[in-house]
C-alpha cells in the first residue's frame, strides 16, 4: 500500500514532507536517500525534492561525506519555544539554576548552528536588570562568549571554515571586526578553556562562558553568564567561571549528542 493509496492525494506535498520528516526523527544516525525513500514509498525523486526544501528551511541537514540525512536544529528551536511557553524544565535547567543561585546572574545556553548559535535555555538571576536569551532564538559567533566558545571548541575543520568564513559586523564598541584579530581571540579561548565578550555584542553588557564538551572536547553546548557593564567588572564577572565549569561537566554528562 503506497501513501497515495494511503489517503494521501499525490498533489499533497505538505503531507508527504511531514512523512519524510517524520520517518527522519527514527533514524537518530542518519538515513540514506534511497533507504528513505523506500520507507517513505515515494520515488527517490521526490524524496531527493522533498529533502531539499527541508533542508532549506532548516528541518533536515545532510553530511557531506557520508550523503545521510537527519533532523535539523529547526525542530529544536521551535520544541524549545513550545516547551519555554509550556514551563518544561529539561534536565539542563535545574543545573544552570544552580549556577544562577551562586551567582546572581542569569544563566544562558546556547548551541551551534551553521554560522550562528541558536539559544536554547534560559534562567534568570536575583536582580532586577535582566540580560536575556530567548529560546529558540538565534544569535551571532563572533561577538558573543558562547558563540566564541561553540567556535573555538568546534570540529577542527569547521573551526577554521568559520574563522574564515563568519560575517564580522560590528554591534557594539568591542566588536571584533579584523581577520586576524579573531582568529588569536579564538586561539586565546582554546588556550584558556574560556570566552569573554566585553560590551561585543551590544553595549553596556559584557558575558563570560564556557563550552560544554564532549569525551571527543568536541562542544556540545555553551554557557554563560551575563551582566550589565554597570554593575559588574570583566575581572568580576571571570569569577563565574568555575561555577559555569562545573556545570559544563555535569551537564557533559546527559547533553545528547549531535
Amino acid at each position: 500500500m503506497t501513501a497515495e493509496s494511503a489517503g494521501r492525494p499525490a498533489s499533497d506535498m505538505v503531507g508527504k514532507a511531514l512523512r519524510v520528516l517524520s520517518l527522519l526523527g527514527a533514524y537518530p544516525e542518519g538515513v540514506g536517500l534511497s533507504e528513505l525513500a523506500a520507507a517513505a514509498e515515494f520515488p527517490v525523486s521526490t524524496t531527493h525534492r522533498l529533502l531539499a526544501s527541508l533542508q532549506r528551511e532548516g528541518f533536515a541537514r545532510s553530511d557531506p561525506n557520508s550523503r545521510r540525512y537527519t533532523l535539523g536544529l529547526r525542530l529544536f528551536e521551535l520544541g524549545q519555544q513550545v516547551s519555554h511557553a509550556r514551563g518544561f524544565a529539561g534536565v539542563a535547567l535545574p543545573v544552570m539554576q544552580r549556577v544562577s543561585e551562586r551567582t546572581g546572574e542569569p544563566t544562558l545556553m546556547s548551541v551551534l548552528d551553521g554560522h550562528d548559535q541558536v539559544y536554547v535555555h534560559y534562567v534568570e538571576g536575583r536582580q532586577q536588570v535582566q540580560i536575556r536569551g530567548e529560546p529558540g532564538r538565534r544569535g551571532p559567533l563572533h561577538c558573543t562568549s558562547m558563540g566564541k566558545c561553540l567556535v573555538a571548541f568546534a570540529p577542527e575543520a569547521e573551526r577554521d571554515r568559520l574563522v574564515t568564513e563568519l560575517r564580522l559586523d560590528r554591534l557594539a564598541p568591542g566588536t571584533i571586526t579584523d581577520r586576524d584579530t579573531f582568529a588569536t581571540e579564538i586561539d586565546s579561548v582554546r588556550e584558556r578553556g574560556f570566552a569573554v565578550a566585553d560590551e561585543e555584542h551590544e553595549p553596556g553588557i559584557r558575558a563570560v562562558g564556557v563550552p560544554i564538551r564532549g569525551p571527543d572536547g568536541v562542544a556540545l553546548a555553551a554557557l554563560s553568564t551575563a551582566a550589565p557593564a554597570y554593575r559588574m567588572s570583566m575581572a568580576e564577572l571571570e569569577e563565574s567561571v568555575p561555577a559555569l565549569r562545573a556545570a559544563a561537566r555535569e551537564l557533559a554528562a546527559v547533553l545528547p549528542r549531535h
